[in-house]
């Protein structure tokens, strides 16, 4: 974990995550916290790229937006805040000076609203960088790139490998509800009322084991881990799907507010230096993250810029 490039979604995690149930209780048991942490940015603060860091070391604590998703940020079976976004925020916020990470949980497409309100203090969901989406908060560079793989039948036997087989064949397609999935395939030319929308990834896979759909369409990430213990499926090899006539990489950050770019930078900084390392890998890595979703692209490039 993609929305269609326009809307302010991602996808939905594996069913196996935290329940709506336990989500919600999760909301309300820090809303009020989360509220009470809020104050206004004053004027000047703003206009010289905001005090934000200095608040968050003098509390000791930064509220991260997540969305309840495996493996971006959730909150797992013993309560504990994870995923590979709140965990990368672990890191580098203690080495910015701020001791520990608060989870605040909201539903996916309330991210930005509520960062912009100051229900939290950055988005630590995984959330693609779009165009759209840079016009109402700033990224930091991203942490990971993402490419589409295909769930299909074992031996692949209509030879599904991109969105441009699927209309060619005529193959039956299903993707995931709110996925950028969806767009890429309309672009591709297949009709995007033809397309069977499922929850998850979880569902995509049975409606391909039980013949229902030729092929299911997610992450390189989020496939590879759910067919592995499947017997009648497979996943493809990762593939760019074809945007505006060019090939298309995904790239997830960290969202912080606009008037925010003090922080932004210095959150930046320290993720270049994970980077370099080579221990964003080994933080990514328990997540189902690989080398090859390592990456080098910048906010700039993926907000148009």
């Amino acid at each position: 974990m993609a929305p269609p490039l326009g809307q302010p979604l991602r996808r939905r995690g594996p069913s196996s995550g935290p329940s709506r149930r336990s989500l919600l209780a999760g909301v309300a048991a820090l809303g009020a916290l989360g509220a009470a942490g809020c104050s206004r940015v004053p004027t000047e603060a703003a206009a010289n790229g905001g005090d934000l860091l200095d608040r968050l070391r003098a509390a000791g604590v930064a509220r991260l937006g997540i969305a309840g998703e495996i493996p971006f940020g959730y909150i797992d079976k013993d309560g504990e805040l994870t995923g590979e976004a709140p965990e990368l925020a672990k890191v580098i916020f203690k080495r910015l000076g701020v001791d520990r990470v608060q989870p605040v949980p909201t539903e996916f497409g309330s991210l930005i609203p509520g960062l912009n309100s100051q229900q939290f203090d950055v988005v630590a969901a995984g959330m693609y960088v779009n165009p759209e989406r840079c016009e109402q908060v700033i990224f930091s560079d991203p942490d990971y790139q993402m490419l589409d793989s295909f769930i299909v039948r074992k031996g692949n036997p209509k030879g599904l490998h991109n969105y441009q087989d699927v209309v060619e064949k005529k193959a039956k397609f299903a993707t995931g509800t709110g996925y950028a999935e969806i767009q890429y395939a309309v672009e591709a030319g297949y009709k995007e009322s033809d397309i069977l929308i499922v929850p998850d990834q979880v569902a995509g896979l049975n409606a391909v084991e039980a013949g229902r759909v030729d092929v299911f369409a997610g992450t390189a990430l989020t496939t590879r881990e759910v067919v592995k213990k499947s017997a009648k499926a497979e996943v493809t090899e990762p593939f760019k799907p074809i945007v505006d006539g060019k090939p298309h990489v995904d790239g997830g950050a960290f969202a912080f507010r606009p008037t925010e770019t003090k922080l932004r930078d210095a959150f930046n900084a320290e993720l270049h230096k994970l980077k370099e390392s080579g221990e964003l890998l080994r933080i990514l890595k328990p997540f189902g993250f690989t080398e090859a979703e390592m990456t080098d692209l910048t906010a700039k490039e993926l907000c148009g810029g």
